[in-house]
């Protein structure tokens, strides 16, 4: 007799369970917990963002709005990404999302049919890969090459990797978990590797402005492409402005697929909240202040950790480009689950293991470094003195 779990889908049945919520759930309720294993800051909401929100809610708009997005927002992320590439941006490219999760789940959806593979170099997010399985297609790793100047993803490797299949390229610039960016140069590369595969490119810039180079924001296929060319961006207001739990995001696209996404939003969610959307639009209006201490807390963090851990014998710290996690590895230590488990339940400190992040980074642990300097201190401090113990 079937179970019930087997009168599932496949896609259903096939979904893992989060390698970074087992962690979590290991570590969560202590008082001396500190939790650098998600993707966030511990700074709340700024008060100006959550006022517009509160705002909306005091005029009544809690109808359904725009499958796209009120018209502001809208206008708000062409301006925004204006001033962040210095050119015109129609504000029809834009439609909002209920999270940058649900954003890469719409791009998934628009370019992949049942049985299509999308290339995604590993490590990654795990979400990533969930998205395009639990559809239906197939996400073929292509992993990353690490040295002792940081990790590198080869042209020639992706496209080794290409097949009748493929659809797809996922790229992660500035990346999470390893902190890799590309160079304008490499993001040419994969441009026309794309042209020439008629393959779509899924863009994922979401820690553009977390960059540690010259410039104020990592290299983009904004800088490189043109308005036509097959790629979708996918983004979120998640990391910027401290808004993980609001779950709003956008896709940035070709106005030629606006009704494509409009159908794909309203057959999944009909629109994200009105007043979610003007906290949002109060973020990319007002929260260019914030936005720039943001990214100086994370320069600080960054500089905290990783001058904290290099000095241990057995750690290997490589500083990342960008994003705001440090992926690091520790001599002697093959299985980051168990390291990760017995961290948080003997130290307090939450870590995300590299198992998590597919392949090439399984002897690594992850290491969110967007947060107070106090507490990262105290972090690096524990670990040190547990690590010479295991």
């Amino acid at each position: 007799m079937t179970s019930l779990i087997d009168r599932l889908s496949m896609g259903a049945r096939k979904a893992p369970e989060s390698g970074i919520v087992e962690i979590f759930n290991a570590g969560w309720g202590r008082e001396d917990l500190i939790p650098l294993w998600a993707g966030e800051g511990d700074l709340p909401t700024p008060d100006f963002i959550s006022r517009a929100a509160k705002e909306s809610l005091d005029r009544g708009e809690t109808f359904y709005t725009w499958q796209r997005g009120i018209p502001p927002l809208r206008e708000a992320l062409a301006d925004y990404h204006q001033r962040l590439y210095g050119r015109p941006f129609l504000s029809e490219r834009f439609y909002v999302t209920g999270s940058g999760m649900q954003a890469i789940q719409l791009a998934v959806q628009a370019v992949c049919d049942a049985g299509s593979d999308v290339i995604v170099p590993t490590p990654a997010w795990p979400n990533i890969t969930a998205a395009v399985e639990v559809h239906g297609a197939r996400a073929v790793s292509v992993p990353m090459h690490e040295d002792e100047t940081g990790w590198h993803l080869s042209v020639e490797d992706v496209e080794a990797a290409i097949t009748p299949q493929t659809t797809a390229l996922f790229l992660n610039s500035p990346c999470n978990p390893t902190g890799w960016a590309a160079s304008e140069d490499l993001l040419k590369a994969f441009l026309e590797l794309a042209r020439r595969h008629s393959l779509w490119i899924i863009a994922d810039e979401i820690y553009a402005l977390f960059y540690y180079g010259d410039a104020e924001r990592a290299p983009s296929f904004y800088d490189v492409a043109e308005d036509d060319d097959q790629i979708i961006f996918v983004n979120s207001m998640s990391k910027n402005w401290a808004m993980t739990g609001w779950r709003v995001g956008w896709i940035s696209a070709p106005p030629a697929l606006g009704q494509v996404f409009e159908n794909l939003i309203q057959y999944s969610t009909s629109g994200v909240p009105s007043f979610s959307q003007w906290g949002a639009v109060a973020a990319l209006t007002e929260g260019q202040e914030f936005l720039k201490e943001q990214v100086a807390r994370a320069r600080a963090g960054r500089d905290c950790v990783v001058n904290g851990l290099k000095g241990l014998n057995r750690v290997r710290v490589v500083p990342p480009q960008g994003a705001f996690y440090l992926f690091f590895s520790v001599d002697g230590v093959t299985d980051t689950r168990r390291f990760a488990l017995d961290l948080v339940r003997q130290t307090g400190v939450g870590l995300a293991p590299g198992t998590a992040f597919g392949e090439g980074g399984a002897h690594c642990l992850r290491l969110c470094y967007a947060r107070s300097e106090d507490q990262l201190r105290e972090a690096v401090r524990r670990i040190s003195a547990w690590i010479p113990e295991i």
